[in-house]
């Protein structure tokens, strides 16, 4: 079995409720195992800033589902939730990128791993580093070493209801 990450985000349509609707979809997927969730947190728009704020996660689950393929069944998981893509960073019902995947390195047009921005992201780092800490970035750093230089002010962790 191989071991993946994925973010999850969500800023439509009660964006807390999105993202945990998609954590329990995906941990009730065939060919997924669900092995860590992180708490959901806020964060302002990236890219777009017109837009209302995001609901971020992070999960890590054990699979034998190959990653272009995973890839595909993300998207779907994305489409079934209703997502659009008027525009780049438009808001989103769902989003689900793959972070990485056992590791591999891969760049084809549908797939890029691992994720190239991930490291500049307070709403995947944060996530990351509550579930992974000692997840190794491409940047030679630790998700907690890179934390620690890494400004994230912006994102919140939310509370546990």
């Amino acid at each position: 079995m191989a071991i993946a990450l994925i973010a999850l985000g969500s800023n439509l349509q009660q964006p807390a409720t999105q993202v945990s609707r998609a954590i329990d979809l995906l941990a009730n997927t065939p060919g997924l195992t669900l092995l860590a969730a992180s708490s959901l947190y806020a964060t302002a728009p990236v890219g777009y800033d017109n837009q209302p704020d995001f609901i971020n996660a992070v999960v890590r689950v054990a699979t034998d589902i190959p990653p272009a393929q995973l890839m595909q069944l993300l998207l779907a998981i994305e489409q079934g939730f209703g997502r659009e893509r008027p525009f780049p960073n438009a808001p989103r019902v769902l989003d689900l990128d793959m972070l990485d995947y056992d590791g591999m390195q891969l760049d084809t047009q549908l797939l890029k791993l691992p994720h190239p921005r991930m490291h500049e992201r307070g709403f995947v780092i944060l996530p990351l580093a509550e579930i992974v800490p000692d997840f190794m970035l491409p940047q030679g750093k630790t998700v907690v070493e890179w934390m620690a230089e890494y400004k994230h002010d912006d994102v919140r962790k939310l509370p546990q209801y």
